[in-house]
């Protein structure tokens, strides 16, 4: 399992209270279950809205369960942004 840094931005920085947190985990699934099982609720829901970046890199439309994580590596969790 790889350690991983998990930021979070705008709604989903106040659904979970905290701007990041460390997890540890394979996939990038696996690490959006760590988070949802720790801040059940809210961030639950805006989970489902956002889009993800994995080293710098946009997920897309890959699955999440085949995006492999890297050791010390970063997930950023991107809500919607108004405006434009």
């Amino acid at each position: 399992m790889a350690k991983v840094t998990v930021r979070y931005w705008a709604a989903a920085k106040a659904a979970a209270g905290i701007a990041e947190e460390r997890c540890e985990a394979a996939t990038l699934a696996d690490a959006l279950a760590a988070v949802r099982e720790r801040h059940p609720g809210e961030l639950a829901r805006v989970l489902r809205r956002c889009s993800f970046l994995v080293d710098g890199d946009p997920v897309g439309t890959r699955g999440h369960d085949t995006v492999r994580l890297a050791d010390g590596g970063t997930v950023e969790v991107l809500p919607p942004f108004a405006g434009g």
